[in-house]
């Protein structure tokens, strides 16, 4: 198997309810390894680089908006196929497709306010690493 890293962030809703904990937990008893951890206050420049694909969509101020509203937990995690795993433990965007046990299907609200983001491709992963991550931080 691949060891491969990923970026997941926590998104503000996440933070609010106090499920750090609960989600980084998720992570370590899967076998994930989180090799760098930060809470920041993300600028809007920054939230339009991580969201940078979706610029033009109907949906993008609101993102913005959210995703700057309070601060968030980025960490890079390291493991086996890392991306897909991550990938199926958080579940669908939207939590009334997201089954039971994913992160999304226990804890997310809404599609708007679904707690967590990961990178859904290794270049993906790379690029946003790069924005909140620098190479001694990994």
């Amino acid at each position: 198997m691949a060891v491969q890293r990923t970026f997941v962030m926590i998104k503000p809703d996440g933070v609010k309810r106090g499920l750090i904990g609960e989600i980084i937990s998720r992570f370590e008893k899967r076998g994930l390894k989180i090799i760098a951890l930060k809470m920041v206050k993300m600028s809007r420049e920054t939230a339009e680089r991580l969201y940078e694909e979706h610029k033009g969509k109907n949906f993008f101020e609101d993102l913005i908006n959210y995703v700057t509203s309070g601060p968030v937990v980025c960490m890079v995690i390291e493991g086996d196929e890392v991306v897909q795993v991550v990938r199926r433990m958080i579940g669908n965007t939207d939590p009334k497709e997201a089954p039971p046990g994913t992160i999304r299907g226990d804890y997310a609200l809404s599609k708007s306010e679904n707690v967590i983001h990961a990178s859904d491709s290794l270049e993906k992963a790379q690029r946003e690493m790069s924005i909140f991550f620098d190479k001694l931080d990994l």
